[in-house]
């Protein structure tokens, strides 16, 4: 069973980037797909992979795969200096960041209209 959890950027917004980071990381662990609204910051998303990478040897935990995925960048000059006005001030709520676990999560790829996200096939178990 695929299992995709929503977090809703103000659920984040007032943490600190350790614990966005460790909240995350505690949902993908226990197998589910994070669907985050918004994007995180690039240091974000590289110590989310250190500490994904320092985890992998440690336990059954595969790592992770992430892809962000931006609205329309097609604006005129205004829009972009409203959009950056408002990112400034409520933070980063455009787009959606996808982060899965590498167990699940085969590969994620960006297309202009659409998603795709390929999961590994389960393992059949055995019946004796």
């Amino acid at each position: 069973m695929l299992t995709l959890q929503f977090i809703p950027y103000k659920e984040i917004q007032s943490l600190s980037s350790e614990k966005r980071i460790s909240k995350i990381l505690n949902i993908v662990k226990n197998d589910k797909i994070v669907l985050l609204q918004g994007r995180l910051f690039p240091e974000e998303e590289t110590t989310l992979i250190e500490r994904t990478m320092e985890q992998i040897s440690r336990s059954k935990f595969k790592g992770v795969e992430i892809c962000t995925v931006m609205p329309n960048t097609n604006q005129t000059l205004i829009d972009k200096i409203r959009n950056s006005i408002a990112s400034a001030l409520l933070g980063n709520r455009d787009g959606v960041t996808i982060i899965g676990p590498a167990s699940i999560v085969k590969e994620i790829k960006r297309d202009p209209d659409k998603i795709l996200l390929f999961t590994k096939e389960a393992k059949k178990r055995r019946r004796r």
